[in-house]
């Protein structure tokens, strides 16, 4: 079939046509930047013959050369037959207007803290210009450190993984931004060395259950598995976090950690953390913030000598 599309096809609407039929055909799993076949085939489409992807009309009824054609026409393929996601196949992800380069070595970023920061976050941070040092943990592609940077214009931002692999694509998009003085990559396991305090924390760590991890999509299995399972209940990694997170906050230093659906499963397992769910695109139970001192009071964490001496 697509040896006889290359002979047939000829313009962007023809590809755009074939491309949305082999993916209801497929059935492929929408997850990593789109919801239905339209887009996701545009998107494929405009990007590989590099044609701005917010701008399909003009280019319609544009005829291409042979050798365009096959170009698409071998990633239609293999997003319908090996389902790849589109952002592997393209090398491009989106977070609102920010780009960011990504292939198999990090996760498609799709994170809904990206939504949160700046200012939604003013109720807990009035200024951005009180963030001096923010960290991303399990930063993958970097694309949460780099919106840290962008919102919080005086911070110098810590971004950590335990994935070389990641930090190689982070440092990608870190020189892509221009951001190398501002951006540190740390190769470590959570906090582990971490000797900085700092004023904000965002993570969105590995969540996903071993239940969840034996019936993922078939997209989800080229992403690397380090960064999605997280113990028999999703958990391991914001348990970790959580214990250690108020060491490494300063006074009224905020923690923002996305869990994806363990609501439930978490506030079972911490009844005496305040959790405060922040409404998202995807609903109000997927991102928490705990200030320093909600930790604290829970008992994950030490006071500080000022705070001791102030009780």
């Amino acid at each position: 079939m697509y040896s006889q599309a290359a002979d047939t096809l000829v313009t962007v609407r023809d590809l755009l046509r074939f491309a949305v039929s082999r993916f209801n055909e497929a059935g492929i799993f929408y997850g990593h930047g789109t919801t239905n076949a339209y887009d996701e085939a545009a998107f494929l489409v405009l990007k590989t013959l590099n044609l701005p992807v917010d701008r399909l009309e003009p280019f319609l009824d544009a005829k291409l050369l042979p050798r365009e054609v096959k170009d698409v026409l071998e990633l239609v393929e293999r997003r319908a037959v090996e389902k790849v996601p589109v952002a592997y196949l393209t090398h491009e992800a989106w977070q609102g207007d920010f780009s960011f380069y990504v292939d198999e070595r990090v996760l498609v970023p799709r994170s809904f803290i990206y939504e949160l920061l700046g200012a939604p976050l003013t109720p807990w941070i009035e200024h951005p210009e009180l963030v001096h040092r923010a960290l991303d943990l399990c930063t993958g592609s970097a694309c949460l450190a780099i919106q840290l940077a962008h919102h919080y214009p005086d911070a110098d931002v810590d971004a950590v993984d335990l994935s070389l692999d990641a930090l190689e694509v982070a440092s990608v998009n870190v020189r892509d931004y221009g951001l190398e003085e501002r951006v540190q990559l740390i190769h470590t396991d959570l906090f582990e060395g971490i000797e900085e305090t700092y004023d904000l924390i965002v993570s969105n760590p590995p969540y996903v259950d071993e239940d969840s991890m034996d019936e993922l999509p078939d997209e989800y299995r080229h992403e690397p598995e380090m960064a999605l399972g997280s113990g028999e209940d999703g958990l391991d990694h914001t348990r970790a976090i959580l214990e250690t997170a108020a060491d490494r906050l300063n006074p009224k230093g905020v923690l923002l950690v996305e869990i994806g659906h363990n609501r439930d499963v978490l506030e079972a397992a911490y009844p005496q953390l305040p959790f405060v769910w922040l409404e998202t695109s995807g609903g109000d139970g997927f991102v928490f913030l705990l200030t320093r001192e909600d930790l604290v009071e829970a008992g994950l964490g030490q006071p500080s000598e000022e705070e001791t001496a102030a009780e």
